[in-house]
C-alpha cells in the first residue's frame, strides 16, 4: 500500500495544480466589455443608482462574499447605498486595485462565467467570479457574483 501512496504522490507532484485559463478567441469582445463591469459594483460609471443598479442585476442576484457570507439583492444595493451616501470615491480608484487573470467562457446561450484575480483590498489576493447573461447589443445583467480570498 506504501508503494502506491508513493506513486499517487509523485503523479500529483508531475501535475500543474494551477489551470491554463484561455479565453476563446471568439469571446474577446465580450470579455473585453465585461472587464469594464468589474469588479463588480466597483465602478460608479456604471452602477450609481438604484436604477443604474437595477439595471445591471437580475431580479434575483446574490452574492458569496470572500467570508463566505451569502448576500441578497437588497443587502447589497443597502450596502452599496450608504457607500454612495458617503461620497467618497470608490476604493477600487483610490487604491488602484489590479486585476489579473481574466477568463470568459459561455456556459449557456447569451450566459457567460467570467473570473479574474483582483489584487489590493489591503494587500487582499481575491478570486473572482462574476455570471453574466446578455449581449454588447443588448446590454448585461449580473446573475451571481462571488470572491474568494486567496492570499
Amino acid at each position: 500500500m506504501a508503494w502506491a501512496d508513493g506513486w499517487q504522490a509523485l503523479l500529483v507532484d508531475e501535475i500543474q495544480m494551477e489551470p491554463e485559463l484561455v479565453t476563446e478567441p471568439r469571446l474577446a469582445g465580450v470579455l473585453q466589455e465585461l472587464m469594464k463591469r468589474e469588479p463588480l459594483f466597483h465602478r460608479r460609471e456604471l452602477v450609481n443608482s438604484r436604477d443604474s443598479f437595477e439595471r445591471e442585476t437580475a431580479e434575483d442576484i446574490w452574492e458569496t462574499g470572500a467570508s463566505g457570507s451569502r448576500y441578497s439583492r437588497e443587502f447589497v444595493w443597502a450596502t452599496l447605498q450608504r457607500r454612495y451616501e458617503r461620497g467618497n470615491v470608490d476604493e477600487y480608484e483610490t487604491e488602484r486595485w489590479q486585476i489579473r487573470d481574466s477568463y470568459l467562457r459561455e456556459i449557456a446561450p447569451s450566459t457567460y462565467l467570467l473570473t479574474y484575480t483582483l489584487w489590493g483590498q489591503d494587500d487582499r489576493l481575491t478570486r473572482r467570479l462574476t455570471v453574466w447573461q446578455g449581449s454588447i447589443r443588448d446590454g448585461w445583467k449580473a446573475l451571481y457574483h462571488q470572491g474568494t480570498v486567496a492570499g
